[in-house]
């Protein structure tokens, strides 16, 4: 024989010799797992399968138009977030379940137990948009109306999401633009009152600056050198003037030089100033220093022709009268006339120069003080631009965003985005899950045998017998000599199969027992 079927062999003999302990051990156990299985009771699973389709026509149309979130990470979240303690208190609070009321403590478990019981996540089978809930409970009833109250939370749960959340958003948007509205009008007054401020400053650069004061100083310095030149000869004139005299001789003068003619030569020079004085009107205005010395050199020009009328008038008179001295208060030298005819336009020159001067030497002197101030002008100015640009690019942001989500909810209103399909509707299957009463019954059976088999190994391991010479020689390691026959006599025949019969009648009545349990686990299980 192989050493494999001396094993088995020993392990029978074994367990024949603890025969009555084993089945001992397997009526106690059978006993006991049998009540155990009793008392339990079995779960029926109940299910649904809901498909969420986010492929809408209205997506598509409106997807450059309306916000449009990520509805399946919003789905996912849902589906997570669906079995939370509240929600769970209010199933388990739900009078329409069918649960028995009962003390805080105990609806707090119950209500722990029902977030782990309660499954609900993506099909295996059916795609990532199905979604599978599941619950399994002792009433098949009372587990088919919780499935039935969480697809209806799901479903609904959604829309009010999404409501709420289009709510929260328009309230946030319109306050943040009214709080940038305000900031934009601040930012609006502040650039006009900086450019009102620097009106002569801003809109010019500072190259513009350079130009105008190269060309300014240029202009300057030219009406210094004509002043100059002008006043030189203005002085000129003045020594001509005084070194010539003004009264010729009364032998050279006669009565008809004296009484000429009331019109002097100031008039040519009259004509000629106002001509002049028209064609500096049409281009210039009143204040134009051009023109305000042409009119002060007219008052002068008339003002000397007015004396000389005088002046002849007064000779005249004087040389009807026939005294010596008559001619002498007028100027009967025409030389010294002339001179101061001329010293007269010389003066007007000069306070012309003098005025032109003093004007474009104001300009410079202002537009080097604008130079200085407009890098610092350019810069705060830019700054302001900045701000108000910023500004105003998130005030129009955030009204592009308002319109948006406007349309957004309108969309959501009409039609919305996600449309929730129960493809298998809430039902509770008509056989209880495994484990049920009967799996657990057929392995209290084969445990409580399998409890009674090891129980007669065990006892033979701990009280061990020699059931052969080959086991004896290998347990002592010495030569086995002979063995000895046990022979029985017929009264011991008879008591062994008195005992064997009671052994099988021991393991026929526990089958039958353990048969008939099976059948009435059966029935009850509706299997």
């Amino acid at each position: 024989m192989t050493g494999p079927v001396q094993m088995t062999q020993e392990l029978l003999r074994e367990v024949w010799r603890g025969r009555w302990l084993a089945v001992g051990v397997a009526w106690g156990v059978s006993l006991v797992l049998g009540l155990v299985v009793f008392m339990m009771k079995d779960r029926y699973e109940a299910s649904a399968r809901v498909y969420i389709d986010t492929q809408s026509v209205l997506k598509v149309v409106l997807r450059d138009m309306a916000f449009q979130p990520d509805i399946d990470l919003q789905i996912r979240t849902l589906a997570r977030t669906l079995i939370s303690r509240p929600n769970i208190e209010l199933l388990r609070n739900d009078p329409s379940i069918g649960w028995a009321p009962s003390d805080a403590k105990r609806q707090a478990q119950e209500v722990q137990d029902l977030m782990k019981a309660i499954k609900l996540g993506p099909s295996a089978t059916g795609g990532k948009n199905v979604f599978d809930i599941s619950y399994r409970d002792t009433d098949p009833e009372r587990a088919q109306r919780l499935v039935e109250r969480l697809v209806k939370m799901f479903v609904s749960s959604s829309d009010d999401g999404k409501k709420k959340d289009s709510e929260d958003a328009a309230a946030f948007i319109e306050a943040e633009i009214r709080a940038t509205e305000a900031k934009l009008v601040e930012a609006e007054n502040k650039l006009k009152d900086y450019k009102l401020k620097n009106f002569s400053v801003t809109g010019v650069s500072t190259q513009d600056y350079f130009a105008r004061m190269s060309a300014l100083s240029d202009e300057v310095n030219k009406l210094r050198l004509e002043t100059t030149a002008a006043e030189q000869s203005r002085d000129a004139l003045k020594r001509e003037l005084s070194a010539e005299p003004q009264q010729l001789p009364l032998e050279a003068l006669g009565p008809q030089a004296v009484a000429g003619p009331l019109v002097s030569e100031h008039e040519a020079r009259l004509d000629t100033l106002k001509k002049q004085l028209d064609e500096l009107l049409r281009r210039y205005t009143d204040e134009h220093p051009d023109v305000v010395s042409t009119r002060r050199t007219i008052a002068q020009v008339e003002a000397l022709k007015k004396a000389d009328l005088e002046a002849k008038r007064a000779a005249l008179a004087a040389l009807s009268k026939g005294g010596p001295n008559a001619a002498a208060a007028a100027a009967t030298n025409p030389v010294f006339q002339k001179i101061r005819f001329a010293l007269a336009e010389a003066e007007a020159n000069v306070a012309s120069l003098r005025v032109r001067l003093g004007t474009q030497q104001a300009r410079l002197n202002e537009t080097r003080a604008l130079a200085t101030r407009a890098p610092q002008a350019e810069a705060e100015l830019t700054q302001l631009n900045r701000d108000y640009e910023i500004m105003r690019k998130n005030y129009e942001q955030l009204v592009s965003r308002r319109e948006s989500a406007s349309l957004t909810v309108k969309m959501d209103q009409t039609a919305p985005l996600a449309e929730f399909r129960i493809i298998e509707p809430p039902r509770t299957a008509p056989k209880p899950v495994f484990p049920n009463r009967l799996s657990l019954a057929l392995l209290a059976v084969l445990g409580a045998i399998a409890a009674g088999i090891a129980a007669a190994l065990i006892k033979s391991r701990l009280a061990p017998v020699v059931s052969s010479a080959k086991s004896l020689r290998e347990l002592t390691g010495r030569p086995v000599l002979g063995t000895v026959s046990l022979l029985v006599s017929e009264q011991g025949r008879q008591s062994q199969r008195v005992s064997l019969m009671g052994l099988l009648g021991a393991i026929a009545s526990l089958m039958l027992v353990q048969a008939a349990w099976l059948g009435w686990v059966a029935v009850h299980s509706k299997i």
